[in-house]
């Protein structure tokens, strides 16, 4: 080992345990997922740890926060059974998801910049004439199920009118409007329940604030998220070091 911490001093459960606040049962369970390396044992079958154990438990807590408990101990799992390169795949793709994620929320932002506000009192101002889309091309263009489009309409995004002689949905202009937003914001991680109140919002007040707010919050988590990774990067660094 490359300071040779595997042989050092010998550490209980609760001693990792306490340094996290987490519970014995806990370093337990992450021994046996794979995310810590496999503990000695006294003569009486106690489980013993090290500094390198310790060192591992810190590298994992300080992965989650920028790559999630499931993709954390994928990687904390390679790197026990000595397939780095998969640790580091592991790490790409995360990385890859979070320059996504920035792409979608400049794609968002895009999309606000390009939208026209609706007075609460008129609130089918955007319909350009009888004209509209139906379903299956609104779809279409988003890259999205029809049944994902009544799903949404369910929960109050959007809101199709009916074709007096046939009964399709066609969706106007605010609707196809509110269906890029929603499928963005999806995107970006938001839930149904937490789209529908700002769409509403816009749609009543006029106004872009609500969206603005949301999207200064998800910009704020993105760049949470992005230092995160690099703690997460230097915790593990100090373990793959460490371990020779």
């Amino acid at each position: 080992m490359g300071r040779n911490l595997q042989n050092g001093e010998r550490l209980r459960p609760v001693d990792l345990a306490r340094r996290h606040g987490l519970s014995t049962q806990a370093v337990r369970n992450y021994e046996e997922a794979g995310i810590l390396p496999a503990a000695g044992r006294t003569a009486h079958g106690y489980r013993t740890y090290t500094p390198l154990h310790a060192r591992a438990l810190g590298a994992f807590l300080a992965l989650v926060p920028g790559h999630g408990h499931q993709t954390a101990t994928s990687i904390m799992r390679a790197v026990n059974e000595g397939v780095v390169d998969e640790a580091f795949r592991l790490i790409d793709e995360s990385h890859a998801q979070l320059l996504e994620d920035r792409r979608t929320l400049q794609a968002v932002e895009s999309a606000l910049r390009d939208l026209e506000p609706t007075p609460a009192s008129e609130p089918d101002a955007a319909v350009s004439g009888p004209g509209g889309t139906f379903i299956g091309p609104l779809a279409g263009k988003l890259g999205i199920r029809s049944a994902t489009l009544r799903k949404w309409e369910r929960a109050g995004l959007v809101r199709p009118r009916r074709d007096p002689r046939t009964g399709y949905r066609v969706y106007d202009e605010a609707d196809v409007r509110d269906a890029r937003l929603a499928h963005q914001l999806r995107r970006g991680g938001y839930l149904l329940e937490q789209i529908a109140p700002l769409i509403a919002q816009v749609r009543a007040a006029g106004g872009l604030e609500p969206l603005e707010t949301a999207l200064r919050d998800w910009r704020g988590r993105l760049s949470a998220r992005g230092r995160a990774m690099l703690a997460g990067a230097a915790e593990l660094e100090a373990y793959l070091r460490d371990r020779g």
